[in-house]
């Protein structure tokens, strides 16, 4: 008999192209930038030599929040400069040095020198890294000619116009992890600096107040210091009286 005609064979399929990734590169590779690899040196150099500690306290800001809230539209208007809370931190920072000197003071070779005068270095971030410009003599300055310096530092980073100039010699640091969110840090010396503050985060927090629970504004507050020169007696008596002023801003007009 005939045989049945062949079944033809179905049409081949194209197999299709892989997709394309446009997803981003798993890594990324770019050198640092001078600044970056300068902050890592000075930073590992902090770590390998100092005997780092760091002691807290925290700090009730409803006194100087109202103090700023009452005269900063006057402070504003007479200075044209706002009226922010690094200006109290640092001449709080002044008092509590002059108190404790060792704080102030520095390590050079098997010599100890005590500095009687006061640059305040501000840890300030700019679009190539951390860096951090000195206000000098900021014992014998006022609350605005502060404020105006951190305003005028800040913008000289932010443009990258920032000299070295700008960047030695200071006696201390302050650092204000509290403008990135941070409630609590460790920070790091600058050296050849011997001790660096840290601020923080406001929050309000339940607290006992004359054996009431109340609500405050508070900030936690770290001093890390090389405990090679400060003892932890300095340190604790250094953070308390930043707290002391404050949390009460009469004692700078008073000089207590």
């Amino acid at each position: 008999p005939p045989k049945p005609p062949a079944t033809p064979a179905p049409p081949r399929q194209s197999v299709p192209a892989p997709p394309v990734d446009n997803a981003e590169p798993l890594e990324v590779r770019v050198p640092m930038t001078r600044l970056r690899k300068r902050v890592a040196e000075r930073l590992k150099d902090s770590q390998n030599t100092m005997a780092m500690l760091t002691t807290f306290n925290e700090i009730d800001m409803s006194k100087l929040m109202a103090m700023r809230s009452e005269y900063k539209d006057e402070f504003m208007e007479t200075h044209s400069s706002k009226l922010g809370f690094m200006s109290a931190f640092i001449k709080a920072a002044t008092v509590a040095l002059k108190a404790n000197p060792a704080v102030n003071a520095v390590i050079e070779g098997d010599d100890v020198i005590y500095r009687n005068y006061y640059d305040i270095s501000v840890a300030v971030s700019s679009p190539k890294g951390l860096v951090v410009p000195v206000l000098r003599g900021v014992d014998k300055k006022s609350f605005a000619e502060i404020e105006n310096e951190i305003v005028a530092l800040g913008k000289k980073a932010k443009e990258g116009t920032i000299g070295l100039d700008d960047m030695v010699g200071g006696t201390f640091t302050i650092s204000n992890g509290g403008v990135f969110g941070s409630l609590l840090s460790t920070p790091i010396i600058n050296p050849p600096q011997s001790a660096i503050l840290g601020m923080h985060s406001i929050q309000k927090r339940p607290v006992v107040v004359d054996d009431q629970i109340v609500i405050r504004p508070m900030m936690y507050v770290a001093l890390t210091y090389d405990h090679r020169l400060i003892d932890g007696r300095e340190s604790v008596s250094f953070l308390k009286k930043i707290k002391a002023v404050v949390e009460d801003p009469r004692r700078l007009v008073l000089d207590l």
